[in-house]
């Protein structure tokens, strides 16, 4: 069995090189409409994202990704969906997007430790 990108290439030719339909080249090799038409991200667009949260978290300690977010969105005009943006930082381990800092504390003493049980 092909992958799916493979099998989409294969459709890709059987429409273009023997004018089946795109409704039955799809049928033929086993994948959906949808995956026929998928064209995948630009890996340099998803560079450009890195580097602007690269520079913004370098620039800005204190923000967290939904400041960092919110100041490409609004105030730079960049039109990315929120969750491709949070997977291109989060996926380059590049953006040091300040997270909420959970207080950390020690950790409990076991029942074992505590001694012997006394009645009152």
């Amino acid at each position: 069995m092909k992958r799916p990108a493979q099998r989409r290439e294969l459709a890709a030719q059987a429409v273009a090189h023997h004018g089946v339909s795109i409704a039955l080249a799809c049928r033929i090799f086993g994948i959906s409409e949808t995956c026929f038409r998928y064209r995948p991200r630009l890996a340099a667009e998803n560079d450009r994202i890195a580097a602007l949260l690269v520079g913004l978290t370098q620039a800005h300690r204190r923000w967290g990704f939904g400041l960092c977010f919110l100041y490409l969105r609004n105030v730079q005009g960049q039109l990315w969906n929120h969750k491709q943006t949070f997977y291109i930082g989060d996926a380059s381990q590049a953006a040091s997007c300040r997270t909420m800092d959970l207080a950390t504390r020690p950790a409990p003493s076991s029942v074992a430790d505590a001694g012997p049980h006394q009645e009152p």
